[in-house]
């Protein structure tokens, strides 16, 4: 059987600009991607509007492409995303068998659930849900099976406010992956090296020197004993 997706790389579909003036301010694109068989076509809204939360970042690549290569188990997993922007990470853990929560903040939710829309068929486990860090995650419950999160580490203001809400969300058997592009100016590498460790049991599961890309697995540091 032929490949569904012989080319991994992002194909831009159709681009729609809307004008003010003389100049677009806001134009999406539709691009294509293959993981595990799943040809995705996934919607980014450019403008000022979304900002970061508009496109899909390298990170988020790099983590689909980790769960292929590794065959991650998603089959009856509780899963929560967090920062997902468009969704992709979400959506591809849906499509794997994953019962899952894609979390942003209001602003981008009607581009994750366009996306959610575009390619989960209906009946597919994936919700979407205003998440905001070190507020509302008690609204959610503390027993995720996996917390994925692609390329939110990189204002440090919201570090603490991201590690009390992993804290909340990870259930005591659950594993959180992180993919990352390690901004030295971000003070991103002090978050994975000094602040998560505090909480978690932190591995590196995968560097892609390329992209200046890591991918950290981390779990609930065991109780120390009485």
């Amino acid at each position: 059987m032929a490949d569904p997706c012989p080319d991994r790389e992002s194909e831009p579909e159709s681009v729609f600009p809307r004008e003010v003036g003389l100049f677009a301010d806001f134009y999406s694109e539709k691009s294509r991607f293959c993981f595990c068989g799943h040809v995705l076509s996934i919607t980014q809204n450019f403008g000022s509007r979304l900002g970061v939360a508009a496109r899909v970042w390298d990170a988020a690549l790099s983590l689909c492409n980790y769960f292929e290569s590794q065959n991650v188990d998603f089959r009856g997993k509780k899963v929560i995303e967090l920062g997902a922007g468009t969704g992709i990470v979400g959506i591809l853990a849906a499509l794997q068998g994953g019962d899952v929560t894609i979390t942003d903040l209001p602003v981008a939710l009607e581009q994750i659930q366009g996306n959610v829309q575009a390619n989960v068929p209906a009946g597919g486990r994936a919700q979407v849900c205003a998440l905001s860090w070190g507020i509302d995650q008690h609204v959610f419950p503390g027993d995720y099976d996996l917390v994925l999160g692609a390329d939110i580490v990189y204002l440090e203001p919201t570090f603490p406010l991201l590690l009390g809400t992993l804290q909340h969300l990870c259930g005591p058997h659950g594993t959180v992956y992180l993919a990352s592009k390690m901004r030295e100016e971000h003070g991103t590498e002090s978050f994975f090296q000094h602040l998560l460790p505090q909480h978690f049991q932190l591995e590196l599961a995968q560097r892609d020197e390329d992209e200046n890309v890591n991918i950290y697995r981390a779990r609930h540091r065991e109780p120390r004993p009485a």
